[in-house]
């Protein structure tokens, strides 16, 4: 029989780009949601994630906080930052979620407040640039060991981006471990929620989940 193909670690580099589209006010902003690409509405929702790695989870997305601190619309902001990305697996149905909130409020709203001069909400987006690195594994003892060292972005690649790459449940971690015959590794992966954590308490824990199923 063939060797179990080695999980190979990749990492990413974003480039974040300034779109030239910005919103003065909620029916802007809807109308922005509604047309920008999907890395745009991919950006303005995980980015803090990714820069902030070290700090507290459950940030906020960009539209709340606007909404919330530059129009003092604190109860579209109060619906925007309720949404939990982590349930979403595809950006379409993460746009479509925030696009309805804020159309919700637009036939409900009795007025419209533009945001000062300079505060206006501009999208941004990112290319992205995916790289192979050194670091490999054959099985779960080698695994662990290359989650020690790898990139906090390529966990970040690994973890986040894969569920909307994939646009199915699960993760690369997840996947390789169930086509390695890891089954209830792979089942207690997809149960662990990675929005709960710190990137690196999240490294710590996968290196701890990992290493008790390679004892057993």
């Amino acid at each position: 029989m063939a060797a179990p193909a080695a999980f190979r670690f990749n990492t990413k580099f974003d480039q974040t780009i300034l779109l030239g589209k910005k919103a003065g006010n909620v029916a802007e902003l809807y109308q922005g949601v509604c047309t920008v690409p999907d890395a745009s509405i991919y950006f303005h929702t995980h980015k803090f994630l990714q820069q902030h790695h070290y700090l507290s989870p459950e940030p906020p997305n960009d539209f709340a906080y606007w909404t919330t601190h530059v129009l003092n619309e604190a109860t579209l902001g109060e619906q925007l930052s309720s949404v939990d990305i982590v349930q979403f697996h595809s950006i379409a149905a993460l746009r479509q979620r925030i696009a309805e909130l804020i159309e919700g409020y637009l036939q409900s709203a009795y007025r419209s407040v533009d945001a000062p001069e300079g505060q206006e909400f501009y999208f941004m987006s990112t290319q992205t640039f995916v790289m192979a690195t050194r670091h490999e594994a054959r099985d779960l003892t080698e695994f662990a060991a290359a989650l020690r060292h790898i990139s906090i972005q390529s966990l970040y690649f690994h973890m986040f981006d894969a569920t909307l790459r994939l646009a199915q449940d699960g993760n690369d971690f997840s996947l390789w471990f169930r086509a390695q015959g890891k089954a209830r590794l792979a089942d207690e992966m997809l149960r662990l929620d990675p929005y709960t954590y710190t990137l690196e308490g999240l490294r710590q824990t996968l290196i701890r989940i990992v290493e008790r199923h390679a004892n057993d």
